[in-house]
């Protein structure tokens, strides 16, 4: 069933943000994803977890796990690169939203969508180069991932990750997933980390808060 649209709420908040100058929130802490491309089997634990938590009808998906493979015999490969919403710093979808539905958290940068301000324009969807918003028909509204906000402010991790069996998806603060100094069981002491992957869109674009530990295969170089 289509939710009841709120017209007032909407019209009052069109208002507030037409007077006021987007600027890009710079947050306390910026939570980030880290995907390890090289151990994960694929099983999809984590799209199920997420379809589950968040009630999603047959069609959208919040997570991804894409299936890479290349190469020419005898020398080919495969690898899977797992992506859902990246919580950019600049993040497209957020200016690109005519009703100030979506909002950035100023204490760990979490992107998330008020639904009872949502019209289901799907300019966001069309903004984002990642393919993070989700249109839901059966509640004319677009939605995402947005990291489980319930369970971070309850001091746990996003369902996605704790699904995953082969603990090769994880969340963290992304300049120290970057610098490789935040401790998780996704990267392997003597691995590498990235910020972009083939088939994945200029990072440039958005600054996304996600990391990689690549396939040697998986990388532009």
């Amino acid at each position: 069933m289509a939710q009841q649209i709120d017209k007032a709420k909407i019209k009052e908040n069109v208002k507030r943000i037409k007077r006021e100058t987007y600027t890009p929130v710079v947050p306390d802490m910026q939570l980030g994803f880290v995907h390890n491309n090289v151990d994960c089997i694929g099983c999809r634990a984590c799209e199920m977890a997420c379809k589950d938590k968040n009630g999603l009808p047959p069609g959208p998906r919040f997570r991804r796990v894409q299936y890479i493979e290349g190469g020419t015999y005898p020398d080919v490969y495969a690898y899977k690169v797992n992506m859902s919403c990246n919580h950019c710093e600049e993040p497209a979808c957020l200016p690109a939203c005519p009703t100030g539905a979506i909002f950035k958290r100023q204490k760990d940068g979490i992107v998330d969508i008020d639904s009872s301000l949502c019209i289901g324009c799907r300019k966001c969807e069309a903004a984002c180069p990642f393919g993070a918003p989700q249109f839901i028909p059966e509640q004319n509204i677009v939605s995402k991932c947005n990291m489980c906000v319930d369970e971070i402010d309850a001091g746990r991790k996003p369902y996605c990750v704790m699904a995953c069996m082969m603990r090769v998806l994880d969340i963290g603060p992304i300049d120290q997933l970057r610098g490789g100094t935040y401790e998780t069981k996704a990267v392997g002491q003597n691995d590498r980390v990235v910020d972009h992957v083939k088939s994945m869109a200029d990072p440039e674009l958005t600054n996304p808060s996600i990391v990689f530990v690549p396939h040697s295969k998986g990388t532009e170089e």
